[in-house]
């Protein structure tokens, strides 16, 4: 307790305002080739031809590698290092070249030459959604969760909870893609070793998770990768995708020597993963007073090409539908839709910060259409101690209505005594 409510220096603050921190991009190796790939120009289409010849002649260069060099083709699911055949977004990496500075990677990028046969795309989740609509993936457009293509949670009855409503307000609420945008772009470094093993110094923000899938693409086990974290030049959960570190580990074990790639800008922004963009529909069945006695919630995320962390933020946006509220009946269903976009994966909340964002707007229309104070319908239906969220859990930390109270005296709202003497773990009148 000594450090609780205290100012306390960031223990790499000093690094950081002085410019000595270390990200990956700070580490130098003599010799280190640089690494630049070919993406694809269309966001749907084939692979019909792939010549790296040309690429592979120029001098300088050290290694070329597509999708016939990698062990073990698929990560994160189903990502393919370089898809075979089917290329399935904008952006996505068709091949690799090292070689001794960027202009001559650059220009070994340029010699490749592909012939691609273009089909057309599928962006909207709606159209993905149709049956007869072109396959994404080979098992369908939507991900299947057991033998349902949709995640479902279910509490009480929600047919009766709306038949005893005084009134229904039904919503659509649309939140949009999100990149991270982080200072540091995707880098990644990889150093062989001469007894076979290897060294990648990474930006990866979880490397636990991502040192087995690294190995299983290398087909390397464990004791041969060396994975280092640097300091992570900003993340926000963009990080938590191998981009870079298969390709690098691959052109280091082809060609014995280091490679480094730093993603461009335009690379970032255009080809790393996003926070997915979310339909999502809310009915509510509200009584006079003010309680919500039934709620039925419908969401649909935009999962891109490939799966990432998809299935976990649509199975978490369902467990927060409800928010820090009890609702007796509840139905929620939830879909994550496969198109021709980059890979939606995690970014701050796990698909919550979508679905918070809704029922809060929701929750503000429905106050005003009863004409009551925001603070006052929201403490209403907060939790309360002992009741079980539309999962089945029942918290042991319950605290929403004391945190609306502090809220207000923060704001300079005065709220009146009823709702200040209002308490959590008083029982639901």
């Amino acid at each position: 307790m000594t450090l609780v409510g205290e100012r306390v220096p960031k223990y790499d603050g000093l690094g950081h305002v002085t410019g000595t921190t270390m990200y990956v991009d700070d580490h130098y190796i003599p010799g280190t080739l640089i690494c630049k790939g070919l993406r694809s120009p269309v966001s749907r289409g084939k692979i019909k031809r792939l010549d790296t010849s040309l690429a592979e002649k120029l001098p300088g260069v050290a290694a070329v590698i597509t999708a016939k060099d990698v062990p073990f083709n698929a990560y994160a699911g189903d990502w393919p290092v370089f898809p075979e055949e089917d290329i399935c977004f904008k952006g996505q990496l068709l091949a690799a070249v090292a070689a001794v500075d960027e202009d001559t990677a650059l220009e070994a990028i340029s010699l490749i030459k592909i012939e691609i046969e273009e089909e057309t795309p599928i962006f909207d989740v709606r159209e993905a959604m149709k049956p007869g609509a072109p396959k994404i993936r080979p098992d369908g457009n939507l991900l299947k969760f057991g033998e349902r293509d949709y995640y479902f949670t279910n509490q009480g009855d929600v047919e009766a909870g709306f038949k005893e409503a005084d009134f229904v307000l039904e919503e659509e609420y649309f939140y949009p893609v999100a990149e991270h945008t982080p200072m540091e772009p995707q880098v990644s470094l990889a150093v062989p070793h001469p007894n076979g093993s290897l060294t990648v110094y990474t930006t990866s923000q979880c490397l636990y998770f991502h040192i087995g899938q690294l190995c299983a693409v290398l087909k390397l086990p464990f004791s041969k990768l060396n994975y280092v974290g640097a300091t992570v030049g900003g993340g926000f959960g963009g990080k938590n995708d191998l981009h870079a570190d298969p390709v690098t580990a691959l052109l280091a074990l082809k060609t014995g020597k280091p490679v480094k790639w730093r993603w461009t800008r335009e690379e970032e922004l255009n080809c790393s993963t996003v926070r997915g963009a979310w339909l999502m529909r809310i009915k509510d069945g509200v009584k006079n007073n003010g309680r919500i006695v039934a709620r039925e919630m419908e969401s649909t995320l935009d999962g891109g090409a490939y799966l990432s962390f998809n299935p976990y933020a649509t199975t978490k946006h369902a467990y927060y539908a409800v928010g820090p509220y009890y609702i007796p009946n509840v139905r929620v269903i939830t879909r994550c839709v496969f198109t021709n976009k980059v890979p939606s994966s995690s970014m701050r909340g796990f698909g919550v910060t979508p679905c918070s964002y809704a029922v809060e707007v929701h929750m503000e229309k429905i106050a005003r259409k009863l004409g009551m104070d925001p603070f006052e319908f929201r403490m209403i239906n907060a939790l309360r101690k002992g009741e079980p969220t539309h999962t089945g859990s029942i918290p042991d930390s319950v605290a929403a209505i004391e945190v609306m109270q502090k809220l207000a005296e923060s704001a300079g709202i005065k709220l009146p005594d009823k709702l200040m003497s209002m308490k959590s773990d008083e029982r639901r009148l």
